[in-house]
């Protein structure tokens, strides 16, 4: 799995506060929900080409380490 800590930060003036790719003003949240909306990785590259292919997979890391952490209590 990539170290997707090496592609995403958080900086309060970028973005609201949320997760960001690094050097670019894209949110995670924004590639997650083009994925979610049916593109395909080559699409997004297509449409946003200062995205590479470990930003793109940076953000499915980050979710699926997230998803691995929750716990029901």
């Amino acid at each position: 799995m990539i170290d997707y800590k090496q592609y995403i930060f958080i900086n309060p003036n970028i973005r609201f506060g949320r997760t960001y790719l690094s050097g670019t003003r894209f949110s995670v949240y924004d590639a997650l929900n083009w994925f979610a909306n049916g593109m395909s990785q080559a699409e997004i590259k297509i449409d946003f080409p200062e995205l590479t292919n470990e930003h793109i997979q940076a953000c499915l890391a980050s979710a699926a380490d997230r998803e691995h952490k929750i716990r029901v209590v």
